[in-house]
């Protein structure tokens, strides 16, 4: 994982905070309500030193027979670009299984073509954390998860409120983690030894993990949960969006159709340059110049290299395209210039349903508390527990029988439709049928204002 050690957090699953009041009882002292700060946990280190980069054929057979010799789960990881280079390619791979210890694999030595490592796990499961962040990268060179299970994933089955490597480690194991390197151009060649030790610390106790957050799985009565989950990760491809350039950083600045217009030029062709030179997007020009130039529409070099943000080699190198992407913009006849919002195949935004679809913004937000209050009670997230998507979906456009059996069967297969798992959708398909008919309920008419100075009413 690029930054395996950033944060991710979850809303507090009780809605509360831990009581911190100090004590004010008789006697306390200012002494006493000053606590010292806490001993800092261990630090976590190497068992067997910093492992060698296997970038040879002799170096990943042995790799290969270890790996496969050894007996257990998969501890995987895997390190990308992200922020350097405009692919997702794993850069390094790293792998401990039992007593096989752990090994440091380049893909890009192999030309990202690794059948020999996919035979040597097999069907074995893996261990990942995020997995979702690292299934793509692996699967480009040839490794394909059949199992799996995933730390953060299960820590927020499991309410954890913070979901980081580093916190769950040191939360659940005792131990701290080094984050220096999480941000690191892992396409650098040769790689420093700083790196391939902090990229080895990543699985060194990924399988103690696991096993401690199994463990709690079964306690709470969530393991199936997971089980599921797990399993649905395992086919999980990204998400490819219709019109990524409306992700552009202050695309709502604009004004007019033909300022979207440019935006979307300027981001296509700054893409198509990235893809090119195999660099992130940014550091040819940042979003702030192709907002800038898509409200300028500046009509010549010198024009477009005065507006704000276009500045460096990106800009002047690639100024004539720019030029030609804005020009070609201007030409452009106005059914051809983007809309302001994205046309969808969903439901429109909820905010919207009220005046809308008013039967239908009854049934979502009734939804949408009792799914917030499902999830309280069951000590997880909201989104974990159904996607809020699947909701607007179902809510929008519920089945059409109102008999509470049917209606229970229809949205189950709706919802399953739309890819919720068996679990989900026990838990949250009485509440979904509740909120479905309450949605139809007659809506009873406001009282009548009456004049608070006004006396009682006279025969």
């Amino acid at each position: 994982m690029t930054s395996p050690h950033d944060e991710s957090t979850t809303p507090d699953p009780t809605g509360t905070e831990a009581d911190t009041e100090a004590s004010t009882g008789a006697g306390s002292t200012e002494a006493d309500e000053t606590t010292a700060a806490p001993e800092p946990a261990p630090l976590l280190t190497l068992r067997d030193g910093v492992p060698d980069v296997v970038d040879t054929p002799e170096g990943l057979a042995a790799a290969c027979a270890a790996l496969a010799a050894a007996t257990g789960p998969v501890a995987l990881d895997a390190e990308r670009a992200s922020g350097y280079r405009y692919s997702s390619r794993a850069y390094l791979i790293q792998l401990r299984r039992g007593d096989s210890g752990t090994w440091l694999v380049d893909p890009i030595a192999f030309g990202s073509h690794l059948p020999q490592l996919a035979e040597a796990l097999g069907d074995e499961e893996w261990i990942l954390h995020a997995a979702s962040q690292d299934i793509p990268c692996l699967r480009e060179v040839g490794l394909e998860p059949v199992r799996l299970f995933d730390t953060e994933l299960a820590g927020r089955l499991l309410g954890y409120p913070r979901v980081g490597l580093a916190t769950l480690v040191e939360q659940i194991l005792g131990l701290r983690m080094r984050k220096e390197h999480s941000a690191a151009d892992w396409s650098t060649r040769p790689l420093p030894r700083s790196w391939l030790e902090y990229a080895a610390l990543d699985v060194e106790v990924l399988v103690e993990l696991r096993d401690h957050m199994a463990a709690e799985l079964v306690a709470q009565g969530k393991d199936q949960w997971a089980h599921e989950e797990f399993q649905h990760l395992t086919g999980f491809q990204p998400t490819v969006r219709a019109e990524p350039w409306r992700r552009t950083s202050g695309l709502n600045k604009l004004r007019g159709r033909r300022a979207l217009g440019a935006a979307r030029a300027l981001w296509q062709t700054r893409d198509e340059i990235a893809r090119q030179r195999d660099v992130t997007p940014g550091r040819i020009i940042p979003d702030s110049a192709v907002i800038a130039a898509a409200s300028a529409m500046p009509t010549d070099r010198n024009a477009l290299l005065r507006t704000p943000g276009f500045h460096g080699r990106g800009a002047d190198r690639y100024s004539s395209r720019w030029l030609a992407a804005l020009d070609e913009v201007r030409t452009l006849p106005e059914s051809q210039l983007p809309t302001r919002t994205q046309r969808g195949d969903g439901p429109p935004h909820p905010r919207t349903w009220a005046d809308r679809e008013p039967v239908a913004d009854r049934r979502f937000k009734a939804a949408r508390e009792a799914t917030l209050a499902l999830a309280e009670e069951h000590g997880l997230p909201v989104e974990n527990l159904i996607s809020p998507d699947h909701v607007r979906r179902a809510m929008w456009a519920p089945p059409a029988t109102r008999d509470p059996e049917q209606l229970a069967h229809d949205l189950a297969e709706q919802l399953a439709s739309y890819g919720a798992r068996p679990w989900q959708v026990g838990l949250v398909r009485d509440a979904l049928v509740a909120a479905v008919l309450h949605g139809d309920e007659p809506v009873p008419d406001p009282e009548p204002e009456t004049d608070p100075g006004a006396g009682p009413a006279t025969a």
